[in-house]
């Protein structure tokens, strides 16, 4: 591994720990030129995932479109980084196990909104009103009024 101060290709690896629930490894290494300390992941090489569009063109599954859009849902809201990464890491574990290595938007929203609603509420709508493109205030205002059903049913039970 290369340093990212000096360059050189000589270092030590002072400490190891699991990290993204064990779906990684994380390493702090030191440089032996420069003592530089530095982190590097190692992950295991997942399969090609496809996404198929909604206009039917398939492009590969990229993680970083998953956490951009679950952060502008979350934009001023009490959800850590990590949460978020969290949230992602689950949309990937899920995707992962399609043995056709094919996947469509609607499943990836899905998922995402399947964990945001549990997260943050504001999030979810926040989410839900760009992925489900609503054509209208009324429609809107039908998922709003079905999550609040959902709330008063849940607080029936208590």
């Amino acid at each position: 591994m290369k340093c990212p101060r000096c360059g050189v290709d000589d270092d030590k690896v002072i400490d190891s720990r699991p990290a993204r629930e064990g779906q990684a490894v994380r390493r702090r290494r030191e440089c032996i030129a420069c003592d530089e300390r530095f982190t590097t992941f190692e992950y295991v090489e997942v399969k090609t995932l496809l996404v198929i569009k909604r206009s039917g063109h398939r492009v590969g599954y990229d993680r970083s479109k998953i956490l951009g859009g679950i952060a502008r849902a979350c934009e001023k809201r009490p959800v850590t980084l990590e949460r978020m990464e969290a949230i992602a890491d689950y949309v990937e574990r899920e995707l992962m196990r399609d043995i056709a290595g094919e996947v469509s938007t609607r499943e990836v929203g899905e998922l995402v909104m399947s964990k945001l609603r549990t997260e943050d509420e504001v999030a979810y709508v926040r989410f839900a009103s760009v992925y489900r493109s609503f054509k209208d205030v009324d429609e809107f205002m039908s998922e709003l009024r079905h999550l609040l059903d959902g709330k008063e049913d849940a607080g029936d039970r208590s």
